[in-house]
Protein backbone atom coordinates (compact mmCIF):
# COMPACT_ATOMS: atom_id res chain seq x y z
CA UNK A 1 0.00 0.00 0.00
CA UNK A 2 2.79 2.06 0.95
CA UNK A 3 4.34 1.85 -2.61
CA UNK A 4 1.15 2.40 -4.36
CA UNK A 5 0.60 5.61 -2.23
CA UNK A 6 3.90 6.70 -3.07
CA UNK A 7 2.87 5.99 -6.73
CA UNK A 8 0.11 8.07 -6.63
CA UNK A 9 2.18 11.42 -5.15
CA UNK A 10 4.56 10.77 -8.03
CA UNK A 11 3.95 12.30 -11.12
CA UNK A 12 4.50 15.71 -12.43
CA UNK A 13 6.50 17.61 -10.00
CA UNK A 14 7.06 20.38 -11.96
CA UNK A 15 3.20 21.37 -12.51
CA UNK A 16 2.59 21.50 -8.45
CA UNK A 17 5.80 23.66 -7.90
CA UNK A 18 5.18 26.13 -10.82
CA UNK A 19 1.82 27.23 -8.51
CA UNK A 20 4.58 27.07 -5.21
CA UNK A 21 6.23 30.23 -6.83
CA UNK A 22 5.65 33.54 -5.36
CA UNK A 23 5.98 35.35 -2.22
CA UNK A 24 9.28 34.26 -0.08
CA UNK A 25 9.37 34.32 4.23
CA UNK A 26 12.59 35.14 4.31
CA UNK A 27 12.59 38.25 2.06
CA UNK A 28 14.72 40.85 3.34
CA UNK A 29 13.23 44.97 3.01
CA UNK A 30 14.51 46.38 0.23
CA UNK A 31 16.87 48.35 2.48
CA UNK A 32 20.92 48.13 1.26
CA UNK A 33 21.64 45.51 3.93
CA UNK A 34 25.19 43.99 4.37
CA UNK A 35 27.33 43.41 1.34
CA UNK A 36 26.68 40.18 -0.38
CA UNK A 37 28.94 37.48 -0.73
CA UNK A 38 31.26 38.58 -3.87
CA UNK A 39 31.00 35.98 -6.69
CA UNK A 40 33.17 33.44 -6.95
CA UNK A 41 35.50 34.52 -9.50
CA UNK A 42 36.47 38.51 -10.42
CA UNK A 43 38.72 37.95 -13.19
CA UNK A 44 40.58 40.75 -15.55
CA UNK A 45 39.05 38.26 -18.27
CA UNK A 46 35.42 37.68 -19.11
CA UNK A 47 37.04 34.04 -20.78
CA UNK A 48 39.34 33.33 -17.17
CA UNK A 49 38.10 30.28 -15.47
CA UNK A 50 38.28 29.74 -11.84
CA UNK A 51 40.23 26.45 -10.91
CA UNK A 52 37.25 23.65 -10.68
CA UNK A 53 37.23 22.42 -6.41
CA UNK A 54 37.02 18.96 -5.61
CA UNK A 55 33.95 17.76 -6.04
CA UNK A 56 32.32 18.09 -2.59
CA UNK A 57 30.72 15.38 -0.57
CA UNK A 58 27.24 14.93 -0.18
CA UNK A 59 26.21 16.15 3.39
CA UNK A 60 23.47 13.83 4.77
CA UNK A 61 20.18 15.02 4.42
CA UNK A 62 18.57 16.34 7.79
CA UNK A 63 16.18 13.29 7.84
CA UNK A 64 16.61 10.07 6.52
CA UNK A 65 14.84 8.71 3.63
CA UNK A 66 13.78 9.96 -0.01
CA UNK A 67 11.66 13.01 -0.66
CA UNK A 68 8.28 12.26 -1.58
CA UNK A 69 7.58 13.83 -4.90
CA UNK A 70 5.15 16.61 -4.69
CA UNK A 71 1.39 15.02 -6.53
CA UNK A 72 0.63 16.11 -9.91
CA UNK A 73 -2.33 18.90 -10.69
CA UNK A 74 -5.70 17.02 -11.43
CA UNK A 75 -9.18 18.63 -12.91
CA UNK A 76 -10.81 17.49 -9.71
CA UNK A 77 -9.77 20.50 -6.99
CA UNK A 78 -11.34 17.84 -3.90
CA UNK A 79 -8.74 15.08 -5.21
CA UNK A 80 -6.05 17.44 -5.62
CA UNK A 81 -6.40 18.93 -2.15
CA UNK A 82 -6.54 15.16 -1.11
CA UNK A 83 -3.44 14.39 -3.16
CA UNK A 84 -1.61 17.14 -1.72
CA UNK A 85 -2.54 16.61 2.02
CA UNK A 86 -0.91 13.05 1.90
CA UNK A 87 1.99 14.53 0.22
CA UNK A 88 2.62 17.28 2.83
CA UNK A 89 2.35 14.54 5.87
CA UNK A 90 4.63 12.44 4.40
CA UNK A 91 6.97 15.35 3.59
CA UNK A 92 6.28 17.17 6.85
CA UNK A 93 4.47 15.59 9.05
CA UNK A 94 7.28 13.72 11.10
CA UNK A 95 9.26 17.17 11.37
CA UNK A 96 6.80 19.76 12.38
CA UNK A 97 7.74 20.73 15.57
CA UNK A 98 10.63 22.39 14.41
CA UNK A 99 9.38 26.19 14.01
CA UNK A 100 11.70 26.35 10.88
CA UNK A 101 10.18 23.67 8.77
CA UNK A 102 6.99 24.78 9.89
CA UNK A 103 7.36 27.72 8.13
CA UNK A 104 8.85 25.79 5.14
CA UNK A 105 5.74 23.79 4.77
CA UNK A 106 3.66 27.13 5.40
CA UNK A 107 5.18 29.16 3.06
CA UNK A 108 4.82 25.88 0.34
CA UNK A 109 1.59 26.34 1.04
CA UNK A 110 0.70 29.59 0.94
CA UNK A 111 2.18 29.86 -2.51
CA UNK A 112 -0.20 26.98 -3.51
CA UNK A 113 -3.09 28.89 -1.95
CA UNK A 114 -2.68 32.50 -2.77
CA UNK A 115 -2.33 31.16 -6.65
CA UNK A 116 -5.08 29.02 -6.40
CA UNK A 117 -7.65 31.21 -4.55
CA UNK A 118 -5.95 35.04 -4.80
CA UNK A 119 -9.11 36.62 -2.65
CA UNK A 120 -9.67 33.49 0.30
CA UNK A 121 -5.93 31.96 0.43
CA UNK A 122 -6.30 32.38 4.44
CA UNK A 123 -9.10 31.03 5.16
CA UNK A 124 -8.66 27.83 2.76
CA UNK A 125 -5.09 27.20 4.07
CA UNK A 126 -6.40 27.27 7.58
CA UNK A 127 -8.75 24.61 6.43
CA UNK A 128 -6.41 21.98 4.75
CA UNK A 129 -3.94 22.37 7.98
CA UNK A 130 -7.24 21.68 9.93
CA UNK A 131 -7.98 19.13 8.19
CA UNK A 132 -4.48 17.84 7.66
CA UNK A 133 -2.63 18.39 10.72
CA UNK A 134 -5.58 18.50 13.20
CA UNK A 135 -2.87 17.88 16.15
CA UNK A 136 -0.93 20.68 15.25
CA UNK A 137 -3.89 23.05 13.82
CA UNK A 138 -3.53 25.62 16.88
CA UNK A 139 0.46 26.28 16.65
CA UNK A 140 0.29 25.61 12.88
CA UNK A 141 -2.67 29.02 12.50
CA UNK A 142 -0.37 30.85 15.59
CA UNK A 143 2.35 30.13 13.46
CA UNK A 144 0.92 31.13 10.36
CA UNK A 145 -0.60 34.56 11.33
CA UNK A 146 3.12 35.62 13.06
CA UNK A 147 4.35 34.89 9.37
CA UNK A 148 1.41 36.90 7.74
CA UNK A 149 1.93 40.03 10.52
CA UNK A 150 6.02 39.83 9.92
CA UNK A 151 5.95 39.98 6.13
CA UNK A 152 2.87 43.08 6.85
CA UNK A 153 5.73 44.84 9.21
CA UNK A 154 8.51 44.61 6.90
CA UNK A 155 6.16 46.22 4.11
CA UNK A 156 4.94 48.83 6.05
CA UNK A 157 7.94 49.68 7.72
CA UNK A 158 10.15 49.55 4.32
CA UNK A 159 10.99 53.39 3.93
CA UNK A 160 11.57 53.30 7.83
CA UNK A 161 13.71 50.51 7.37
CA UNK A 162 16.00 51.85 4.32
CA UNK A 163 16.71 55.66 6.30
CA UNK A 164 18.54 52.85 9.04
CA UNK A 165 22.12 51.84 9.37
CA UNK A 166 23.38 47.85 8.53
CA UNK A 167 23.54 47.74 12.48
CA UNK A 168 20.12 49.80 13.36
CA UNK A 169 18.05 47.59 10.65
CA UNK A 170 19.28 44.46 11.68
CA UNK A 171 18.51 45.27 15.49
CA UNK A 172 14.89 46.22 14.24
CA UNK A 173 14.65 43.46 12.33
CA UNK A 174 15.01 40.73 15.21
CA UNK A 175 13.18 42.72 17.35
CA UNK A 176 10.22 42.34 14.99
CA UNK A 177 11.08 38.54 14.93
CA UNK A 178 11.56 38.04 18.60
CA UNK A 179 8.70 40.16 19.48
CA UNK A 180 6.18 38.49 16.61
CA UNK A 181 7.51 34.60 17.24
CA UNK A 182 9.35 34.40 20.56
CA UNK A 183 13.39 34.69 20.80
CA UNK A 184 13.97 30.96 20.88
CA UNK A 185 11.73 30.56 17.96
CA UNK A 186 13.17 33.22 15.75
CA UNK A 187 16.55 32.13 16.66
CA UNK A 188 16.26 28.34 14.96
CA UNK A 189 14.04 29.69 12.07
CA UNK A 190 16.70 32.25 11.08
CA UNK A 191 19.94 30.10 12.35
CA UNK A 192 21.46 30.30 9.23
CA UNK A 193 21.08 34.07 9.18
CA UNK A 194 22.36 34.33 12.38
CA UNK A 195 25.59 32.29 11.28
CA UNK A 196 26.24 34.70 8.76
CA UNK A 197 25.68 37.85 10.86
CA UNK A 198 28.22 36.26 13.32
CA UNK A 199 30.68 35.43 9.99
CA UNK A 200 30.22 39.15 8.72
CA UNK A 201 30.84 40.62 12.74
CA UNK A 202 34.09 38.47 12.85
CA UNK A 203 35.42 39.85 9.50
CA UNK A 204 34.76 43.25 10.07
CA UNK A 205 37.01 42.83 13.69
CA UNK A 206 39.79 41.47 11.67
CA UNK A 207 39.74 44.19 9.24
CA UNK A 208 39.73 46.62 12.21
CA UNK A 209 42.72 45.22 13.17
CA UNK A 210 45.13 46.40 10.32
CA UNK A 211 48.40 46.04 12.10
CA UNK A 212 47.48 42.29 13.29
CA UNK A 213 49.86 39.90 11.04
CA UNK A 214 48.21 37.88 7.74
CA UNK A 215 48.38 34.64 9.56
CA UNK A 216 46.99 35.94 12.77
CA UNK A 217 44.00 37.07 10.46
CA UNK A 218 43.36 34.36 9.02
CA UNK A 219 43.85 31.83 12.50
CA UNK A 220 41.36 34.13 14.31
CA UNK A 221 39.18 33.88 11.20
CA UNK A 222 39.37 29.52 10.79
CA UNK A 223 38.65 29.80 14.98
CA UNK A 224 35.59 31.84 14.86
CA UNK A 225 34.21 29.36 12.09
CA UNK A 226 34.54 26.41 14.10
CA UNK A 227 32.94 28.35 16.99
CA UNK A 228 29.97 29.34 14.56
CA UNK A 229 29.73 26.43 12.86
CA UNK A 230 30.55 23.73 15.37
CA UNK A 231 30.51 20.44 13.99
CA UNK A 232 29.18 21.77 10.80
CA UNK A 233 32.08 23.52 9.98
CA UNK A 234 33.70 20.98 7.61
CA UNK A 235 29.85 20.33 5.89
CA UNK A 236 29.65 24.06 5.56
CA UNK A 237 33.34 24.74 3.94
CA UNK A 238 32.18 21.85 1.52
CA UNK A 239 29.58 23.94 0.09
CA UNK A 240 30.53 27.30 0.42
CA UNK A 241 34.63 26.92 0.19
CA UNK A 242 35.20 29.72 -2.52
CA UNK A 243 33.03 32.01 -1.08
CA UNK A 244 34.43 31.54 2.38
CA UNK A 245 38.20 32.20 1.31
CA UNK A 246 37.02 35.14 -0.82
CA UNK A 247 35.23 36.82 2.13
CA UNK A 248 38.88 37.22 3.96
CA UNK A 249 40.63 37.97 0.56
CA UNK A 250 38.19 40.53 0.16
CA UNK A 251 39.40 42.35 3.95
CA UNK A 252 41.09 45.64 2.83
CA UNK A 253 43.70 44.70 5.61
CA UNK A 254 44.25 41.28 4.24
CA UNK A 255 44.24 43.12 0.56
CA UNK A 256 46.87 45.65 1.99
CA UNK A 257 48.88 43.27 3.11
CA UNK A 258 49.11 41.42 0.21
CA UNK A 259 50.58 44.28 -1.87
CA UNK A 260 52.83 44.82 0.77
CA UNK A 261 54.81 41.31 -0.12
CA UNK A 262 56.85 40.33 -2.50
CA UNK A 263 55.77 38.30 -5.27
CA UNK A 264 56.93 35.19 -4.00
CA UNK A 265 56.00 35.99 -0.44
CA UNK A 266 52.91 36.76 -1.69
CA UNK A 267 52.29 33.33 -3.54
CA UNK A 268 53.35 32.01 -0.78
CA UNK A 269 50.73 33.40 1.25
CA UNK A 270 47.89 32.87 -1.00
CA UNK A 271 48.83 29.28 -1.32
CA UNK A 272 48.77 29.03 2.86
CA UNK A 273 45.21 30.87 2.89
CA UNK A 274 43.78 27.87 0.31
CA UNK A 275 45.11 25.45 2.22
CA UNK A 276 43.96 26.75 5.59
CA UNK A 277 40.51 26.74 3.96
CA UNK A 278 41.12 22.96 2.78
CA UNK A 279 42.01 22.82 -0.75
CA UNK A 280 44.17 19.54 -1.56
CA UNK A 281 47.31 19.81 -3.50
CA UNK A 282 45.59 19.71 -6.81
CA UNK A 283 43.32 22.47 -6.34
CA UNK A 284 46.69 24.69 -5.26
CA UNK A 285 48.69 23.91 -7.87
CA UNK A 286 45.63 24.55 -10.27
CA UNK A 287 45.35 28.00 -8.41
CA UNK A 288 49.14 28.69 -8.49
CA UNK A 289 48.79 28.34 -12.30
CA UNK A 290 45.81 30.81 -12.11
CA UNK A 291 47.99 33.31 -10.51
CA UNK A 292 50.68 33.35 -12.61
CA UNK A 293 48.45 33.32 -15.27
CA UNK A 294 46.77 36.49 -13.55
CA UNK A 295 50.18 38.14 -13.06
CA UNK A 296 51.59 37.74 -16.59
CA UNK A 297 48.00 39.26 -17.90
CA UNK A 298 48.26 42.76 -15.30
CA UNK A 299 51.94 42.89 -16.40
CA UNK A 300 50.91 43.37 -19.74
CA UNK A 301 48.07 45.38 -19.02
CA UNK A 302 50.26 47.73 -17.01
CA UNK A 303 52.44 48.11 -20.06
CA UNK A 304 49.78 48.41 -22.25
CA UNK A 305 48.09 51.30 -20.73
CA UNK A 306 51.51 53.33 -20.42
CA UNK A 307 52.13 52.60 -24.49
CA UNK A 308 48.79 53.65 -24.91
CA UNK A 309 48.86 56.77 -22.96
CA UNK A 310 51.63 57.42 -24.94
CA UNK A 311 50.45 56.82 -28.56
CA UNK A 312 47.29 59.33 -27.45
CA UNK A 313 49.86 61.90 -26.93
CA UNK A 314 51.04 61.49 -30.18
CA UNK A 315 48.10 60.72 -32.71
CA UNK A 316 44.67 60.62 -32.95
CA UNK A 317 41.61 59.60 -35.01
CA UNK A 318 41.72 56.60 -37.37
CA UNK A 319 45.54 56.85 -37.46
CA UNK A 320 45.46 56.17 -33.11
CA UNK A 321 43.20 53.33 -33.63
CA UNK A 322 45.13 51.63 -35.31
CA UNK A 323 47.98 52.18 -33.51
CA UNK A 324 45.56 50.70 -30.71
CA UNK A 325 44.72 47.86 -32.10
CA UNK A 326 48.21 47.05 -32.80
CA UNK A 327 49.54 47.54 -29.33
CA UNK A 328 45.97 45.09 -28.14
CA UNK A 329 47.28 42.56 -30.80
CA UNK A 330 50.65 42.56 -29.31
CA UNK A 331 49.81 42.29 -25.77
CA UNK A 332 46.76 40.28 -25.43
CA UNK A 333 46.67 38.31 -28.74
CA UNK A 334 43.38 36.26 -29.17
CA UNK A 335 41.69 38.71 -26.42
CA UNK A 336 42.70 42.07 -28.39
CA UNK A 337 39.10 41.95 -30.20
CA UNK A 338 37.67 41.92 -26.30
CA UNK A 339 40.20 44.57 -24.95
CA UNK A 340 38.56 46.74 -27.94
CA UNK A 341 35.01 46.54 -27.28
CA UNK A 342 35.48 47.20 -23.71
CA UNK A 343 37.64 50.15 -24.42
CA UNK A 344 34.47 51.09 -27.03
CA UNK A 345 31.99 51.42 -23.95
CA UNK A 346 34.02 52.83 -21.70
CA UNK A 347 35.38 50.20 -19.42
CA UNK A 348 38.98 49.94 -18.71
CA UNK A 349 40.06 46.76 -16.95
CA UNK A 350 43.49 47.50 -15.81
CA UNK A 351 42.82 51.14 -14.33
CA UNK A 352 40.57 48.69 -11.89
CA UNK A 353 42.15 47.76 -8.46
CA UNK A 354 44.49 44.33 -8.49
CA UNK A 355 42.48 42.55 -5.82
CA UNK A 356 45.11 39.50 -4.98
CA UNK A 357 43.63 36.43 -5.28
CA UNK A 358 40.21 37.58 -6.59
CA UNK A 359 41.62 39.21 -10.24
Amino acid sequence: MRTRTKMILGGSAVAILALLAGLSFFRQPPAPGPRPLPPANVSASPRETIPPAPTPAVVAAPVAGPVPAPPPLLKDPDQELEQLSAYMRERFGGKLKEPYIQIKMLEDLMRFFQKRSPDHWQEELLAFLKKTFPELYDELAATLRNRVDYEKWVKDNDSYLKGLSDKERRAAMWDARNRLFGKENAERIWASELKNEAVADTLAAIDAKPDAKLTEKLSTYKQRLQEIYGDQTDAYLERHRQETMNRFLDLSSVQQDLTAMTSQERSQNLRAIRKEMGMDEETLKRWDALDQTRDSRWDAGAKYMAERQALAQQFSGPELEAKLQEARARYFGTEAEVIAQEEASGFFRFERPRQWGRN
